[in-house]
């Protein structure tokens, strides 16, 4: 939101321009610039307004977001020119923000580092985040899609979504979701990235030009704790966890970990597909986790020219699962990639749009999750 110009603003002072730089928010941290000082060295000349705004890191990825804001908000109050310049906030700075943003987790210096809290607050017992593992018995069936679909929904139905991306070993949501850039890190507080109102944490970030993670389980499971610990989520509706296909050690870790989540099972029509896809669900039932239901992916292949659905994998499969798992078929999906154009400014290549067949069933879906829960 940015004032509007108006006679009685043509006379610019510097408590109007912070006034009206309220209004422009640190893209990651989504605090007021004005509330984290990071405007500073204001002059007015006129109609001729320098100042510089101080970024959290060197090299910031959402400079230009932050610009245009400062830009907008002060050619709104009147000024016919804007000298803006970035700085960078120093080292005691940024750990004081740090120290900020742990205390609003609940946390503090101390606790965060050598005496760091069993329980980071996001798992507290009276969190009103709901954690939702999107599980698979095998690779291939479309989990991630349906896992970022899901959270695009979700978000664009107003809730507060976050992405962990537990598949550690096969991490492709950032990928997915068209995310080039990675999390801001302020001392020791990791932010997560945001695409589509989505905010995304993965171990894909992590790691240099695509190498393979060479990892045993408990270095795994210590990366899974740290997603928790370590990153400012803010307030969350859902998580959603795209877990690692089968039973192995990081779904019992989600399951050890979030003793209060629920999941859902996605498959293929394909016999094979449900018979294997029943054993992550049964891991879910004998954790005593929910199953909140089936999705079925790749469930027909729909002609575009006559609308003819053709089931190229078989049918049956995502009805027999849930049946076998005592819940119910969220919804089938069709085959098929979206149809994104790589030039557009929110290219990502598996989130699709939203007046698309696939996505209004995952909005049917997450609006039938947003009642359910």
């Amino acid at each position: 939101m940015f004032l509007r110009k108006t006679g009685c603003n043509r006379l610019l002072t510097e408590q109007k321009i912070l006034e009206a730089l309220k209004h422009v928010e640190d893209p990651e941290i989504h605090k007021s610039v004005v509330e984290l000082n990071m405007v500073r060295n204001i002059r007015v000349e006129g109609e001729k307004v320098s100042l510089e705004v101080v970024l959290t890191i060197s090299g910031c990825p959402l400079k230009a977001s932050i610009e245009d804001d400062v830009i907008h908000s002060l050619k709104a109050i009147g000024a016919k020119e804007v000298d803006l310049t970035f700085g960078t906030m120093t080292d005691q700075e940024r750990a004081a923000l740090a120290e900020r943003l742990r205390q609003e987790r609940g946390e503090s210096s101390q606790s965060s580092a050598k005496t760091a809290k069993a329980v980071p607050p996001l798992l507290e017992p009276g969190t009103k985040t709901q954690f939702i593992g999107i599980a698979s018995g095998k690779g291939g069936v479309g989990k991630s899609t349906v896992t970022v679909n899901l959270a695009v929904a979700l978000s664009r139905l107003g809730k507060r979504v976050g992405i962990i991306d537990a598949d550690i070993y096969g991490f492709s949501v950032p990928d997915m979701m068209g995310i080039e850039q990675r999390p801001t890190v302020i001392d020791d507080v990791i932010l997560p990235v945001e695409r589509f109102g989505v905010k995304v944490m993965s171990m894909g970030f992590f790691v240099q030009n695509n190498a393979p993670v060479v990892w045993r389980g408990p270095m795994l499971g210590k990366m899974l704790r740290n997603f928790f610990s370590e990153v400012h989520w803010g307030k969350l509706d859902y998580i959603l966890l795209d877990l690692p296909p089968g039973t192995g050690d990081i779904a019992l870790d989600v399951h050890q970990l979030l003793p209060k989540s629920k999941e859902i099972v996605v498959t293929t029509p394909h016999a094979t597909a449900a018979f294997v896809a029943a054993r992550a669900g049964a891991m879910a039932l004998q954790t005593n986790h929910e199953v909140l239901g089936v999705i079925e992916n790749m469930s027909y292949f729909a002609c575009p020219h006559c609308g003819e659905r053709t089931h190229i994998y078989g049918q049956g499969g995502g009805e027999r699962l849930a049946k076998e798992l005592k819940t119910r078929l969220l919804g089938q999906l069709p085959l098929g990639a979206p149809d994104n154009d790589p030039s557009e400014p929110l290219y990502a290549p598996s989130v699709y749009k939203e007046d698309t067949e696939a996505a209004l069933i995952f909005k049917k879906i997450a609006e039938e999750m947003v009642e359910r829960l």
